[in-house]
């Protein structure tokens, strides 16, 4: 008996705060989405009138909501693989053992993860830049001419997504080298003595011995992609013609711009 009241003692407070701060606004959220409340409800609940599944018949029937749909499954399906495989390699890097100075390339890979995301966009909205971005200069010397990044419906998409690459890849870098530092390192030891070479101790050692650690950041990454939202918010809006229009900036924007809490 006592040791429940233990447990209730050091649990409860927690409980209490995610009662609280998750569960009661993710039940008002779903309460509110079967009423039209609107910006005229938030001053009285009497203007708040249930409308059924409307709400859910007018979003399936946007077009829209469909487009936003599109452009996160692509930022999620093409973005998040490439995150991973980016983290794997740069974790492969700084664990070699020909690389010196492990510490320093730990913390500049892991400084985007950490810098707010107002400097970032500053950054890379030079960067993208159609006249004097950098990246438009360094294709010149390729003879690529100019492109307009944030500017074309066709590579506006694919900028994000590296952007969102570059910013992110240093956490499950992090988790990866963790990893990595786990593994046995007898087991490459006899693989060199068997004669097997760096592609094969990758293929048959560290890829599998590092599935559970894959999974983990895999599932941490696809949720974290499928909520989309600060990148098309503070580089683009959702532009140009909506091509970086994301589930969540669509909720926004009807919610905060147009008032369609409902």
């Amino acid at each position: 008996m006592g040791g429940n009241r233990t447990v209730i003692l050091f649990l409860g407070p927690a409980l209490v705060a995610i009662g609280v701060f998750f569960f009661l606004p993710v039940l008002a959220a779903f309460v509110l989405s079967f009423t039209d409340f609107d910006i005229y409800a938030l001053g009285s609940f009497a203007y708040a009138r249930f409308v059924g599944f409307k709400n859910y018949a007018q979003l399936l029937s946007d077009p829209l909501f469909w487009k936003a749909f599109r452009n996160t499954l692509e930022f999620l399906l093409i973005g998040g693989p490439l995150s991973i495989g980016v983290s794997l390699t740069a974790a492969l890097m700084i664990q070699s053992k020909l690389v010196r100075w492990k510490g320093f390339f730990r913390t500049a890979y892991f400084t985007p993860v950490v810098t707010t995301l107002v400097a970032v966009a500053v950054i890379w909205r030079f960067i993208y830049h159609p006249r004097f971005g950098l990246l438009n200069y360094l294709l010149s010397f390729v003879g690529i001419g100019g492109v307009d990044w944030l500017g074309d419906q066709h590579w506006a998409m694919p900028a994000i997504i590296l952007m969102a690459v570059w910013k992110n890849f240093g956490y499950n870098m992090v988790i990866f080298i963790a990893g990595l530092q786990n593994i046995p390192a007898e087991l490459y030891e006899a693989a060199s003595i068997d004669g097997a070479g760096r592609l094969q101790q990758l293929r048959t050692i560290t890829v599998p011995l590092l599935a559970p650690t894959t999974v983990y950041i895999s599932i941490l990454t696809m949720i974290g992609y499928f909520q989309l939202f600060s990148e098309p918010y503070v580089m683009t809006q959702g532009g140009p013609l909506n091509s970086t229009l994301s589930i969540v900036l669509l909720m926004y924007q009807q919610g905060f711009r147009w008032w369609n809490m409902g």
